[in-house]
């Protein structure tokens, strides 16, 4: 069966609740599709005029109190506010077999006798079940409506929709400015890795550590899945493989110094150690962060050409930028040690990592590092765009 792709839209307000986090647990653990592609995208008056007239006109047949709710609800919530501030959605490409059923199904429908539905009736299976909300007057007038997400029902109308947001997003950037009012100290950024162990399988716990991130209250201005290539994971960790010497060279020259005399009962000068911190304690080391470079871009360097550096790499990641007040010192706090074992509780790295590499996530420690990382993941420029023209072209 050929593979396809559809998409998730978040809304602004399910971003706002701080229930990302929660939803994508729900997409990528019960569908078992990938997830190829995310973007923070702020709609114009323009494509939220589009959207709402593509669900209207495939959604009005076949039922039109749905169709006039969603396309009412796009009008009125993913505009500009009058103030000029863009209001932000969050987009999630997935592909797989079946990708526009399984995402339906996962996300639920709103029923033809929507107005009749009786609280007993929502048993949270799916994603509207659980995070949409639909409240009628006693009159059986319109009271509320938050669907959650919206996703097209079949592959004829997610290739319609899917065109109408390549041809927006091609013209997006990646990351939405002025999403808030507040001061310049109110808009402090940070950079942020969901690493590839997340993603070897479909599970809960990218979901989860997004659902952990939420609770420092700052906002996602930023988003995109990111296969580091080899080229970029050297640059990025370039400052770890300096530490690394540092660190580790001097322990394990004294390890190894210890080993020799043990072994062959002699007692080394000194000096010894300074020629085993340069023949054992630096190649530990640079060993040490070939297996970095190979755990986030999938190769290791000393095994693939140099011309090949720049291609993308075999494993991915994704990459968030955070917004609001003391974004990078609240990132960390609830990121947690580097070493999960000596991480509290209640952190994403105690929670989820197993060893230093092995751990889950990481964020920038500073302004000036979020700046350098930002640049070499290129954070303003996401490839979601190539990905759904590709296909688009194909079908």
């Amino acid at each position: 069966m050929a593979l396809e792709l559809s998409y998730v839209l978040i809304t602004p307000y399910s971003l706002m609740k701080s229930r990302t986090g929660g939803i994508i647990s729900r997409l990528l653990s019960r569908t078992g599709l990938e997830l190829v592609g995310a973007q923070i995208l702020a709609p114009t008056l323009e494509f939220s005029q589009r959207f709402a007239s593509t669900i209207s006109s495939q959604l009005d047949e076949k039922d039109p109190f749905a169709a006039k709710l969603f396309s009412d609800y796009i009008m009125e919530n993913f505009l500009p506010l009058e103030d000029g501030s863009p209001v932000r959605v969050m987009l999630l490409v997935f592909r797989g077999e079946e990708a526009c059923k399984k995402l339906s199904e996962t996300v639920g429908g709103l029923l033809p006798n929507a107005k009749h539905r009786q609280a007993q009736d929502i048993i949270g299976e799916t994603i509207r079940d659980t995070y949409a909300d639909l409240v009628f007057n006693r009159d059986g007038s319109l009271n509320y409506f938050e669907p959650a997400v919206f996703t097209p029902s079949d592959k004829e109308s997610s290739l319609a929709q899917l065109e109408l947001i390549a041809n927006f997003t091609e013209k997006s950037s990646n990351i939405v400015e002025n999403s808030s009012n507040g001061k310049n100290g109110d808009k402090e950024r940070t950079l942020v890795l969901i690493k590839p162990e997340n993603w070897r399988e479909p599970s809960t716990k990218p979901g989860s550590i997004i659902d952990m991130f939420s609770r420092t209250g700052l906002r996602i201005v930023g988003c995109k899945i990111h296969q580091m290539s080899i080229a970029d994971a050297l640059a990025f960790y370039a400052p770890v493989k300096e530490n690394l010497r540092r660190e580790l060279a001097p322990v394990i020259a004294e390890k190894a110094k210890k080993v020799l005399e043990e072994s062959f009962g002699i007692i080394l000068e000194e000096e010894s150690c300074g020629i085993l911190k340069e023949t054992v304690g630096r190649p530990y080391a640079d060993e040490e962060y070939k297996k970095i470079i190979a755990f986030m871009s999938g190769s290791r360097p000393d095994d693939v050409p140099e011309e090949d550096f720049p291609l993308p790499g075999k494993v991915k990641c994704m990459v968030l930028v955070y917004e609001g007040k003391e974004a990078i010192q609240k990132i960390r706090a609830m990121l947690g040690p580097t070493d999960p074992m000596k991480a509290p509780g209640g952190t994403i790295r105690r929670e989820f990592g197993h060893d230093v590499m092995v751990n889950a996530a990481q964020s920038s420690d500073s302004e000036e590092n979020f700046q350098r990382e930002s640049n070499i993941l290129e954070i303003g420029k996401n490839p979601l765009a190539g990905i759904l023209r590709e296909y688009l072209c194909k079908q």
